[in-house]
């Protein structure tokens, strides 16, 4: 397949992306994965670069992943410190971002916690733009490492009967992964109960998704499993009657696992509460391709930050 033209600027959520995109990135990041095998794992695709992470909610995986592979491009990064920022004094959001432009700024990777942050940035200020989670709204990073790891484990993302679990309505993590596989041909079934599950017109233009309160249901020959992780507001805002109810009807465990193909991958987007959403027999089992996961997001993250953050083919491609 000829590599799609990069003419985009910024990764803002998935909606958007065509199939040739995404599968454009999985593949970069099949050669960043290289890099990262080898004795030295850097190569200076991005030398003289400058990415800042501004995470303004907290962040271990991603923030850290984002670092690791902004470093090993040979990027310079920085990470913004907000609670030590002139956020504190009021400084607007576009004002702080114009700031860190006007400082050598080339990459933002942001993390906010409100929807659309990362879109008022991209709107206003010439610097690309990375989502790194914006409210309950995307989480488009997360999705492109999930599909990565599918397609690794099991050999493709086309045709797969993938369940996700829990609280659909307010997980950025679902909404991105429900574009990417919808554009790469995966049939999607999400469960959980119905205060949980999501609303509006954009289920209507995703024909292979369909919902459900039965996990049976979900799990009928489930070749990916993800559990969501259950946020305890959820229970204190009325909308889960109480935890107990909830494990239940809907924590994945070796006999509800035992209802999906045999080979079935699980996947969390982390961090997980063993013992709700997952058991910890399923969540350190045979099964599980969790760790992966997080060692698949430096290598996606890599890719990302090297195609829209204008790198050069050789510096990569070269022993």
């Amino acid at each position: 397949m000829t590599a799609p033209s990069l003419t985009r600027r910024h990764v803002l959520d998935l909606d958007d992306f065509s199939a040739g995109e995404i599968l454009h990135i999985l593949d970069t990041a099949d050669a960043m994965k290289e890099v990262l095998a080898r004795e030295v794992p850097r190569v200076p695709a991005l030398r003289g670069r400058t990415v800042v992470t501004a995470f303004y909610e907290a962040s271990t995986r991603t923030r850290v992943s984002f670092e690791l592979a902004a470093r090993a491009l040979s990027a310079d990064c920085v990470n913004l410190n907000v609670a030590l920022s002139s956020t504190t004094k009021g400084e607007s959001l576009l004002n702080t971002v114009r700031t860190l432009r006007a400082l050598g700024a080339d990459v933002i990777v942001m993390r906010h916690s409100q929807a659309g942050a990362p879109y008022l940035v991209a709107r206003y200020l010439n610097i690309c733009m990375i989502n790194a989670g914006d409210g309950a709204h995307a989480h488009p990073t997360q999705a492109l490492l999930d599909l990565y790891t599918m397609r690794e484990r099991l050999g493709r993302v086309e045709r797969l009967k993938v369940a996700i679990i829990g609280d659909i309505r307010h997980s950025r993590v679902a909404r991105s992964n429900l574009w990417g596989l919808a554009a790469l041909g995966a049939q999607v079934a999400l469960c959980g109960p119905a205060t949980l599950l999501p609303r509006g017109p954009e289920l209507e233009l995703l024909p292979t998704v369909a919902l459900t309160t039965h996990l049976e249901e979900a799990l009928e020959g489930a070749e990916v499993v993800m559990p969501l992780r259950l946020q305890l507001e959820r229970q204190q805002s009325g909308l889960l009657p109480s935890l107990r109810e909830y494990r239940e009807l809907y924590q994945i465990d070796g006999a509800r696992l035992a209802r999906a193909h045999p080979r079935a991958l699980v996947l969390h987007p982390g961090p997980m509460n063993e013992g709700v959403e997952i058991s910890t027999e399923v969540a350190h089992g045979a099964q599980s391709a969790i760790e992966s996961q997080v060692t698949n997001g430096v290598a996606v993250r890599m890719a990302l930050l090297y195609l829209y953050g204008h790198g050069e083919v050789s510096d990569v491609r070269a022993p």
